[in-house]
């Protein structure tokens, strides 16, 4: 009975590290998105500061990308383990 029980909760926790792998995926894509979109928008109501805005959106976007790269990595850890 106990080992049922646990055998139990660690599928539940595999399921959830699963779970929480896809939102940060999810998370991470809307975000880059939406700083393309607004990245876009700028860009075009100012050109001439395209470099400038080139510049932060990058930026922006790798942070965006390195966050949901570890979120990813804890959760794939969390099924590992």
């Amino acid at each position: 009975m106990l080992l049922e029980s646990v055998a139990a909760g660690a599928g539940l926790a595999k399921l959830g590290a699963a779970i929480g792998a896809g939102i940060a995926v999810l998370g991470a894509g809307y975000g880059i998105g939406t700083i393309g979109k607004a990245a876009t928008e700028s860009i075009a109501r100012q050109p001439s500061a395209t470099g400038d805005i080139r510049s932060a959106m990058i930026l922006s976007a790798a942070f965006i990308e390195g966050c949901g790269l570890f979120a990813i990595v804890a959760c794939v850890l969390a099924i590992v383990l």
